[in-house]
């Protein structure tokens, strides 16, 4: 017969050894769990990876390649490589090789190019709402106007675009307009009377000539400079940039500075293929955006000095024109579109100082 006490020790040698098995289970039972976690982890960024595609997205503009909007659309393409590890990259058409505004729009659409830079302006002719961009004088300059893309009413603008094929991601600026004048020097309102201005065929830029008693004549951006020359237009609505690289100071004499509209372009997409990617992918694009924009507007408004200083150096005389000479078409546009449309006139009143 077994000793209480031995008894007693033999019990919890057993029950020790017990503890000791469990806990090594535990042990073994944790180190499974955590091996199957950094598993899942694994496979999770892996997969974040892999639902990036591999891709050569196509992207059309209608500048010429020293413009910044090419510079952009550059800066797009090196934002997208590197963000995607090289998976995705742009293949750039510019200065109009795809066609007119309209012939990339519908392109766009259809999906035989899947981005495209699409000017505001162009836009307001079939989404409305776009006219608050060109309430005159509206910003002072593109970085105010860069400011104000990113607030909810410009956001609700961007997204009345959708419904055709086609994806509002962004808004993307070139430099404000100016009047680019053959012969006559326009100092105030009524100097315009008569003159012939090419202006891009879109109702509220046409509506700010037409009230100042201008012509707006919409001719294709590649007309324009023989039409000047050859004197068929007086002048035309055009920002230092395009005067510059599109060489009017050759048969234009004046251009009086007056930054009277901002002029935005839209990156639109095509509305399938841009749902059809992951989150991860949407992300990259988006964000490659955000860093080409900041980019453009910092780098074209460090070139206003510089460009009126190369205009003035190539014979053309360059001066200031401010907003109290067009006061009267101001509160006219005011009027006129505030009633047409309700996120027009919320847009005017948050941004008119």
């Amino acid at each position: 017969m077994i000793k209480k006490p031995l008894k007693f020790m033999l019990v919890s040698c057993l029950f020790a050894l017990l503890f000791v098995l469990a806990a090594c289970g535990n042990s073994n039972t944790t180190n499974e769990t955590d091996a199957k976690t950094d598993n899942k982890s694994a496979v999770s960024a892996t997969s974040s990876d892999e639902d990036i595609p591999k891709k050569k997205f196509k992207l059309a503009h209608i500048t010429s390649t020293d413009h910044m909007w090419h510079k952009a659309a550059e800066k797009f393409n090196e934002e997208l490589k590197a963000r995607s590890d090289g998976k995705m990259e742009l293949e750039i058409y510019p200065a109009s090789q795809l066609g007119t505004e309209a012939d990339m729009a519908q392109q766009v659409e259809a999906g035989s190019i899947d981005f495209a830079f699409i000017t505001a302006a162009f836009l307001s002719t079939r989404t409305p709402e776009m006219a608050a961009w060109f309430a005159p004088y509206m910003f002072e300059n593109l970085q105010e106007a860069s400011d104000a893309s990113h607030t909810d009413i410009a956001r609700e603008i961007l997204g009345e675009i959708e419904g055709t094929g086609l994806k509002g991601l962004d808004y993307l600026f070139a430099g404000q307009r100016t009047m680019v004048l053959k012969s006559k020097e326009v100092k105030k309102a009524s100097d315009l009377a008569g003159l012939k201005m090419r202006v891009t065929p879109s109702p509220p830029l046409q509506k700010f000539y037409k009230d100042a008693g201008a012509a707006p004549e919409g001719l294709p951006l590649p007309e324009v400079y023989s039409a000047l020359q050859t004197g068929v237009i007086d002048g035309m609505d055009m920002d230092l940039d395009a005067t510059i690289t599109n060489k009017y100071s050759e048969v234009a004499k004046y251009v009086a500075v007056t930054n009277h509209m901002v002029w935005p372009s839209i990156v639109v997409a095509n509305e399938g293929m841009f749902d059809g990617l992951s989150e991860n992918a949407q992300k990259i694009i988006i964000d490659s955006l955000q860093a080409t924009i900041a980019y453009a507007v910092e780098t074209r408004t460090g070139q206003e000095e510089e460009f009126k200083k190369e205009l003035a150096s190539q014979g053309v005389t360059v001066y200031e024109l401010g907003a109290d000479v067009f006061k009267e078409q101001i509160e006219a546009f005011d009027a006129e579109y505030s009633a047409k449309s309700a996120l027009i006139k919320q847009f005017i009143n948050e941004f008119r100082k």
